[in-house]
């Protein structure tokens, strides 16, 4: 049996093994940070309402989003020398004394029974000028959105990259005995909070893969142990089957206009060829043809090319197709094993598993450079995702006998790790931005 199919076969037998709980929460620990991070300052917000007190901490929620970027280190409440909430009241001496290089200030107003107003600023000390200001409408309800998009903006301006504190994770997770498990598909904020449900199932789940819209999810079911691919909204819970054609179907990805699958078919004869599968139409286009196995599909940014893993050199690596078909091209040419393909948003970079040193491990590949950047340390490192704003990775590994997600930066220089407590998680995949 060819290697591909062996690894796929695999990595399909570690998600069976799969044991621990899709209840507990993700947590995140920062592992690994090369250089120096920015002290800033995120002031405690001031309240005007009903109550003395603001019904939600925004300013807790802007902390924790620019201390988990592993860029910045917001300073403790205690150490600020003042707390100002308007802008006249901002004295950038008291910040340069304590070596702060931002400062945020920010006022919630209450508005209505279940309305407030968010205001927000943000200054750069050494400059002493205002870098980002912005008022927002919020409720109860939308207070932690409401922080995550501010979280956003401001790390935009101190970093020119844009944030992706509002965005969302999915991924598999599962609980049970050896005998009896439960499988989980999970979706949750960037942060691990607001986490839910999305399916549930004694037969696993596996490749979940976001629409452009952030709206629904495509993914694989082993329903009654034949594999079958769905699309699910999320908001409504609604399923559509939209493959389940005898053999193997599996590696769905949503084409960047939500209109199309790039999906892995195989017949009974279990080799396997990408297709492209029109969701209005259910039109069925067979982009390759050979004795080969041709696996985990990708589109390109423009949507005209297909980044695919395939075993027709004699091991696993990555190759391209134009979407209207012709011969595919390889693509990575260096070390044994290049496999699980995933296209940065903004179409410059690769990212993949490669085997480095004896271990799988997830790279990043410069696609005008050609070459290629390893980024994780672990054993069996897999299921690498790009963050929407092509910045940040996030993939699954292993924590002894448990599974555990990590984030690593683009460049590698910082690294943490999200763990559930107890159990395995696994099958990543980073959302799109959110469409306010």
């Amino acid at each position: 049996m060819k290697d591909l199919l062996v690894r796929w076969l695999v990595v399909f037998a570690l998600l069976v093994a799969l044991t621990g709980t899709a209840d507990a929460q993700l947590e995140f620990e920062i592992t690994d940070f090369v250089g120096k991070r920015t002290p800033v300052a995120i002031v405690p917000f001031g309240f005007e309402g009903e109550t003395p007190a603001a019904p939600f901490d925004i300013d807790d929620v802007i902390a924790a989003d620019l201390n988990r970027s592993g860029r910045f280190r917001p300073i403790p409440e205690t150490d600020m020398l003042q707390k100002p909430i308007a802008s006249v009241d901002v004295d950038f001496d008291d910040w340069s004394i304590l070596g702060v290089e931002a400062v945020v200030i920010g006022k919630i107003t209450q508005t209505g029974a279940n309305a407030f107003s968010v205001q927000f600023q943000a200054f750069d000390v050494f400059k002493r000028e205002q870098l980002v200001g912005y008022r927002m409408p919020a409720s109860r309800g939308t207070m932690r959105q409401v922080a995550h998009r501010a979280a956003d903006m401001i790390y935009e301006k101190l970093t020119g990259i844009p944030g992706v504190f509002g965005t969302k994770v999915a991924y598999v997770s599962a609980e049970g005995s050896e005998t009896a498990r439960n499988f989980a598909l999970i979706v949750s904020d960037m942060d691990g909070e607001n986490q839910f449900t999305i399916m549930e199932s004694t037969d696993p789940i596996m490749s979940p893969a976001w629409s452009p819209d952030s709206r629904q999810l495509a993914y694989v079911s082993f329903e009654n142990g034949v594999s079958t691919i769905f699309v699910q909204t999320l908001r409504t819970g609604n399923r559509i089957k939209v493959s389940s054609r005898a053999g193997i179907n599996g590696a769905p990805s949503f084409s960047p206009d939500g209109r199309k699958l790039v999906l892995t078919l195989g017949g009974v004869d279990g080799n396997l060829d990408i297709h492209i599968l029109d969701l209005g139409t259910r039109e069925l286009t067979r982009l390759t043809t050979n004795r080969a196995i041709d696996t985990e599909g990708t589109w390109s940014p423009d949507g005209q090319t297909i980044f695919f893993t395939s075993d027709r050199s004699g091991g696993p690596q990555v190759y391209r197709i134009n979407v209207n078909g012709g011969s595919p091209e390889r693509v990575t040419f260096e070390g044994s094993y290049n496999a699980r393909p995933r296209l940065s948003p903004d179409g410059s970079k690769l990212a993949l598993v490669t085997l480095d040193r004896g271990n799988y491990r997830v790279g990043v590949f410069d696609l005008e450079d050609q070459e290629l950047l390893v980024l994780s340390v672990g054993q069996q490192d897999e299921s690498p995702s790009f963050a929407p704003n092509s910045d940040s990775l996030i993939y699954a590994t292993r924590q002894g006998r448990n599974g555990v997600l990590e984030m690593v930066s683009a460049d590698g220089l910082v690294r943490q790790r999200l763990g559930s407590g107890r159990g395995d998680i696994r099958e990543p995949v980073w959302s799109p931005f959110p469409r306010y």
